[in-house]
């Protein structure tokens, strides 16, 4: 089917009611993933720390969301498979809606970190359970629309928390998240199983095999491809990023720059760019073509960052934005995944490669941080960008293509 000559009747059928209410339910965990970055500083402020332990603490609760992140992603992928893909997004906003309602009365820092390693949990299922029921529900040549719909609304939760936590005390930020989360699971009674899930219930086979991804080469190759080209995203977001303010200082940038307005930045080109590259695959009708091209334009963006000596805090917001844009295959990234697993194994790959994506955070950040004292932060952030840039394109190009790939089927 071809989009531009029925782009309204192509545009109904993606806009199912599974695809709208897995959008919103993305915008609602991207709000609370990114939410306690904007409010770190005053909530612990608030708690009573101070200086160094804002730092400190601030490190430790955003490893143990992290961590309950990484844990989550296994378990869910697990449920999704061997339950169904409806059983994690059910399960899974109900767990990270409450632990974000209870942030809200935290009276110290002990109990918030609990919280985000639960929060994490819950927030790890999001993603990979939608992603895999909308590839299996939609048509092949639609699914890659379905998908980028999702993550281009969703990746707009980072412009609500900023807005949220402008205007309102962080407590009542964390109260409108589980709010957010409760309203959206009324929504959810209204979607149904995946049939191709349903279908192989039946079939005397394994799912939700955990180690069935590293067990044989040939699976455990796909799998550890299908990780690896995504770490330059979270190389630019993480890094880059994250650490802005002490970037521009490096660049002698005119003017202040803010760690959380230049996440709004990334995050609202991230959003244009997965909505760009979802389309393009579907007219190229080439997944590894268009993530490919995003990739090396990534690599311009990057490079021109670097160049921004003396520039103005503007330029160097715009620089950021674009940051965003030519990373912004988030969706792609997953459909990739999604897209090279049978059915049995499908939500597993779909929940565990992105959040194991996002903990490739750890060594990068590692490694970034023990190269800068002889390299400086550029000469460090350069030579662990080029690395990881270089491992991802390398991965991709050993990535088979998937776009024509028929989902219905199982790995044995």
């Amino acid at each position: 089917m071809n989009m531009p000559s029925q782009p309204i009747a192509v545009w109904r059928q993606v806009l199912t009611l599974p695809v709208i209410v897995i959008a919103m339910g993305y915008f609602v965990d991207i709000y609370d993933l990114i939410l306690f970055g904007v409010v770190r500083v005053a909530s612990l402020s608030e708690l009573g720390l101070t200086g160094e332990e804002i730092t400190l603490w601030g490190s430790i609760i955003l490893n143990a969301q992290m961590g309950g992140m990484l844990i989550g992603g296994i378990l869910w992928g697990i449920l999704g498979d061997k339950k169904g893909r409806l059983s994690v997004l059910f399960a899974s906003i109900i767990l990270y809606s409450i632990a974000n309602f209870l942030n809200a009365y935290v009276s110290n820092v002990e109990q918030y970190a609990l919280l985000r390693f639960i929060a994490g949990i819950g927030l790890a299922g999001e993603l990979g359970a939608g992603v895999t029921l909308v590839a299996e529900i939609l048509p092949k040549e639609l699914r890659g629309y379905g998908i980028m719909s999702i993550a281009a609304f969703g990746v707009l939760g980072v412009v609500a928390a900023n807005i949220v936590a402008e205007h309102f005390a962080w407590r009542n930020a964390y109260m409108f998240g589980g709010i957010l989360g409760f309203l959206l699971l009324l929504l959810r009674f209204r979607v149904r199983e995946s049939e191709m899930f349903a279908h192989h219930l039946s079939d005397d086979i394994k799912r939700g095999d955990f180690f069935m991804l590293f067990k044989r080469r040939d699976i455990f190759a796909r799998y550890l491809k299908a990780i690896v080209i995504g770490m330059p995203l979270w190389y630019v977001v993480g890094i880059l990023v994250v650490f802005s303010p002490e970037f521009a200082k490096a660049l002698a940038i005119e003017g202040e720059v803010s760690a959380g307005k230049a996440l709004m930045y990334c995050y609202i080109g991230l959003s244009i760019g997965d909505f760009a590259s979802g389309y393009i695959s579907q007219q190229l009708k080439s997944r590894k073509k268009t993530y490919a091209g995003f990739m090396l334009l990534s690599v311009a963006s990057v490079i021109y960052y670097f160049t921004l000596f003396e520039s103005t805090a503007d330029s160097f917001y715009v620089a950021v934005f674009f940051l965003g844009v030519f990373c912004g295959y988030w969706a792609l990234f997953i459909t990739m995944a999604a897209e090279q697993f049978g059915t049995n194994i499908r939500a597993t790959v779909a929940t565990t490669v992105p959040n194991f994506v996002r903990g490739s955070v750890v060594p990068i950040t590692s490694a970034f941080m023990l190269l800068k004292e002889p390299l400086g932060i550029l000469g460090s952030a350069i030579a662990v960008g080029t690395v990881v840039f270089a491992i991802a394109l390398f991965a991709l190009y050993k990535t088979r293509e998937t776009f024509h790939e028929d989902l219905d089927y199982i790995e044995l």
